[in-house]
């Protein structure tokens, strides 16, 4: 068990120093106050775990510490659902509707679709 938690842990932290450098790098080019940066690293995170788990459907990576440290681990340090709740807190707070309703429209449905490309062009593999 306190294996897979230094896996898992790990992998956080890689996913979030990731995380972290993606989004300031998008964000220095934006002048908008719609978290793009957010948006995006949400939409190739559900793309990257689409992948993992249909590698681990189909018999790769079968090292479940190595699962752990990729989905639990860096691609729950990565993929930014709670700064995503955050950020449409923070535009319904400021009353910004239009942009709280399409960034949530936006993250759901083109995140569910990246995943399941994700997972369709590995499984095609």
């Amino acid at each position: 068990m306190l294996r897979t938690i230094l896996f898992v842990g790990l992998g956080s932290c890689t996913g979030g120093i990731l995380r972290f450098v993606i989004s300031r790098l998008i964000q220095s080019h934006v002048t908008i106050s719609f978290p793009l940066a957010t948006l995006i690293v949400n939409i190739v995170g559900c793309f990257i775990i689409g992948m993992f788990y249909a590698m681990f459907e189909a018999g790769h990576l079968m090292n479940s510490d190595f699962k752990a440290f990729l989905t639990v681990g860096f691609c729950g340090g990565f993929t930014t659902f709670s700064t995503f709740m955050n950020d449409n807190f923070t535009l319904l707070k400021d009353q910004n509707y239009f942009y709280f309703a399409f960034y949530l429209a936006l993250s759901i449905f083109i995140g569910f679709v990246m995943l399941y490309l994700g997972y369709t062009l590995i499984r095609q593999l």
